[in-house]
């Protein structure tokens, strides 16, 4: 049998790369050991919201056309909403991405004349077209609806004195992104969330709290939504969809909010009462089983992407040492060859398209080409191994992902490895 060392130098991995790769992983056993208890408790708080809401193979039947009376469709949201400790939940295939989820959520929740605050600066760069921050077609710019945003301090937290300045009258929505997008911020804890959340609703009770909660899933033992939040957002192949759901998003929160984001989703005086299934509950359930042990994978891979990176010198986001509160781990490179190289590493150890090269394009919704390694399952599914990065300074990479801590482990020695190779 080949041994373990061998069949990592099948994949080109060098010697010298594979024993700093080893030390480095020695010293995190503390560290997977808090997550992997996490991850437990996680994993016992889906498996009881399925015993409490009776999930059966019954759920697991296809609908199709209008998809009323799709018995596996409402109980799948009642399962999200529990785990969540939410009203009610909207939970589908038809929504087809993070950035349409929240579309969903925000045009189903403002009016002509309402106002959107962002509390964390410039938002997440498809939710610019979105918002109207960038001239598109259809955007809530057009309907009426106005924005304000205030950034964040220099140490990356929030600016409470600006925000109980900015929020008037017509601040109808305030929408807070957990994770850092393409900034090399922290990303926000729950607890900070909440903190927030409860600040803004002592100057305007009734203030409608959303959470762009992708890639937050399942890192904590609770969600925003336990913590004031009105509505929480995410996608289905992130985090909650634990690698099995093939499309798909979600949004949780208090049962009037998630009727209008249904009402847009569908129809007026249709909303959640429609929408087939069309055979991907099973995928759907099971994907969420499986995503706290799928999440704490993640979780490892970009502890052990920081400690690797940090070691050597690079500036890294979230520290080799600091609590993790998303599963995205940048490195700033400060040159193109850096996050060119990085990530043709992580797609060289994808079980997909493994043999591509991938190369910085201008990629819609963005204002900067962009480069993406992902050799996925499932198209642009960001809970598998995955890398991207706009080719703009501070040159700084995204990795997310990985189905399990193994597959995440590779990618990085493999990335380690093109960057020694390439001199870097």
């Amino acid at each position: 049998m080949m041994g373990l060392e061998t069949i990592y130098e099948s994949f080109g991995i060098s010697e010298k790369v594979l024993g700093f790769g080893k030390r480095v992983e020695d010293s995190l056993k503390g560290r997977f050991k808090d997550i992997d208890e996490r991850a437990e408790y996680n994993q016992l708080k889906v498996i009881k919201a399925m015993q409490d809401n009776r999930v059966s193979d019954i759920h697991f039947a296809a609908t199709t056309g209008y998809g009323y009376n799709d018995l596996g469709r409402d109980t799948l949201e009642a399962v999200f909403a529990s785990v969540f400790r939410a009203e009610s939940a909207l939970v589908r295939p038809q929504l087809i991405s993070g950035t349409h989820a929240l579309h969903i959520a925000l045009s189903g929740n403002l009016r002509p004349g309402d106002e959107l605050l962002s509390p964390n600066g410039k938002p997440y760069d498809t939710l610019e077209e979105v918002i109207g921050i960038r001239e598109s077609a259809g955007s809530l710019k057009e309907y009426g609806v106005t924005y304000r945003q205030v950034d964040l301090l220099p140490d990356g937290t929030f600016d409470f004195e600006n925000i109980k300045k900015a929020i008037n009258e017509k601040t109808k929505l305030m929408t807070i992104q957990r994770s850092k997008g393409y900034a090399t911020r922290p990303s926000f804890s729950v607890d900070q969330i909440g903190e927030l959340i409860a600040f803004a609703k002592q100057i305007k009770p009734d203030l409608i709290c959303m959470v762009d909660n992708c890639y937050g899933e399942f890192v904590e033992t609770k969600e925003p939504t336990e913590v004031g939040a009105d509505m929480a957002v995410g996608s289905l192949i992130k985090n909650p969809g634990g690698g099995l759901a093939p499309i798909g998003g979600y949004i949780v929160g208090r049962k009037d909010c998630i009727d209008r984001a249904s009402y847009r989703l569908s129809a007026p005086g249709l909303g959640k009462e429609v929408g087939a299934s069309l055979g991907l509950n099973q995928s759907f359930f099971q994907g969420l089983f499986l995503a706290p042990t799928v999440v704490a994978g993640a979780l490892k891979g970009a502890v052990f992407a920081a400690n690797v990176y940090e070691k050597l010198g690079f500036s890294v986001v979230p520290n080799g040492t600091e609590e993790r509160h998303d599963i995205i781990q940048s490195i700033t490179f400060g040159n193109p060859e850096g996050v060119i190289a990085f990530c043709q590493g992580i797609q060289a150890a994808a079980p997909v398209d493994s043999f591509v090269t991938p190369e910085p394009w201008d990629m819609p919704g963005y204002d900067s080409p962009v480069i993406m390694a992902a050799g996925a399952f499932v198209q642009g599914s960001s809970i598998e191994l995955s890398a991207d990065a706009p080719i703009k300074p501070p040159y700084a990479v995204y990795f997310q992902g990985g189905l399990t801590w193994y597959h995440a482990k590779l990618g990085i020695l493999i990335s380690l490895q093109k960057l020694c190779d390439a001199g870097i």
